[in-house]
């Protein structure tokens, strides 16, 4: 896959293979093309050249929307909440085609609105606890700490069941014992509910503890990819990017 912008090759056919049921981890310097890969992946940017697949399935240009029917998911650097709202509100604004986004329907199918909001709302009780973040239930959402919202995104991830979630730098601004909890919910998920996970990362203990394997980008494209003991002792690596951050 290939993306410039202007004079600027960010992504420079750049290849790379999602398992499913894997924790794959993306490192690389600053500048070398993660989060431009995640855009085209996640749809939020067209490719200039190459494509994008999902189960044989050509997923290339599709929406950020279409892309999330279909369980493909984000989440981003900055968490995205609706500050006003409380943890709960923020989930049960997740799970699309309800009927209370329809006036007609909410009016003069009331039972069956009331069913489904229900239902809902027991799903995000249910993905709280499972988070162990269900005391912060009526807390509004702007009032949470940064780990705390990053897993408010991860509990949006499974109101809809997702198939596929990109995590951009979640453990950015996080600190240590919210950023343990982070990944055994990831762990959790992964082992448990299957969930598939890629993470941009630049904290290589959280990258070494969760994720297997590890794909280097440099310059638009990958460098290498191998177990974390790997990406740690090969040289190239070494001298273009974990040289660097020591």
């Amino acid at each position: 896959m290939n993306k410039s912008f202007g004079g600027l090759k960010a992504i420079n056919d750049c290849s790379i293979e999602i398992k499913e049921n894997s924790i794959t981890g993306i490192i690389g310097p600053n500048g070398s093309g993660k989060s431009t890969l995640f855009n085209l992946i996640t749809g939020n940017l067209k490719p200039d050249q190459g494509s994008v697949f999902y189960n044989g399935l050509d997923v290339t240009g599709k929406e950020p929307y279409e892309l999330f029917k279909l369980g493909i998911l984000r989440t981003f650097q900055i968490a995205h909440e609706f500050s006003n709202l409380t943890v709960v509100e923020n989930l049960m604004m997740v799970p699309g085609n309800q009927l209370g986004e329809n006036l007609i329907t909410s009016i003069f199918s009331r039972e069956k609105f009331k069913k489904q909001e229900n239902e809902i709302k027991e799903k995000a009780f249910e993905v709280l606890k499972f988070l162990k973040i269900d005391h912060l239930i009526n807390e509004k959402a702007g009032n949470l700490s940064g780990g705390q919202k990053k897993l408010l995104e991860l509990a949006r991830t499974m109101m809809v069941d997702a198939k596929i979630v990109f995590l951009d730098e979640v453990g950015a601004g996080v600190n240590k014992s919210l950023l343990k909890e982070i990944s055994d919910s990831i762990l959790k998920l992964n082992e448990e509910r299957n969930y598939t996970f890629c993470i941009i990362e630049h904290d290589i203990d959280f990258i070494t503890k969760l994720c297997d394997p590890v794909i280097v980008l440099a310059e638009g494209k990958v460098l290498f990819q191998g177990t974390a003991k790997e990406v740690k002792d090969n040289n190239e690596v070494i001298d273009s990017y974990l040289g660097k951050s020591s």
